[in-house]
């Protein structure tokens, strides 16, 4: 599920969170996040694509599916000053609701 801006290389995906990730030592600018390993997942419920980091500001946890933007947008989440990061969960979903037979089913 991609929604590319021309230019921008922002994308969101939706996925499950399965684990959590510990650093003790990195870039100062990344203290206080909280790192979490997210599986992408597809409309069609496949899961092809390799799973990836992303920080977690909003108190996701194993199990929840989230939304995921990744890109300029995720790397920009708080200052002009950008950060060393490339995915952001931005929501926990509590329901997805397609349409069947149109272009997405």
């Amino acid at each position: 599920m991609r929604d590319r801006r021309r230019g921008s290389g922002c994308f969101m995906k939706i996925g499950t969170v399965i684990g959590n990730v510990w650093a003790t030592r990195k870039e100062d600018n990344l203290r206080g996040l909280k790192f979490l390993v997210v599986q992408p997942e597809r409309l069609n419920k496949s899961n092809n694509d390799s799973s990836f980091i992303a920080v977690d500001r909003i108190g996701a946890g194993i199990g929840d599916k989230v939304m995921v933007t990744q890109g300029s947008a995720a790397a920009h989440m708080a200052s002009d000053t950008p950060l060393p990061i490339d995915a952001i969960i931005i929501g926990i979903i509590d329901s997805v609701d397609i349409e069947r037979g149109g272009e997405n089913g």
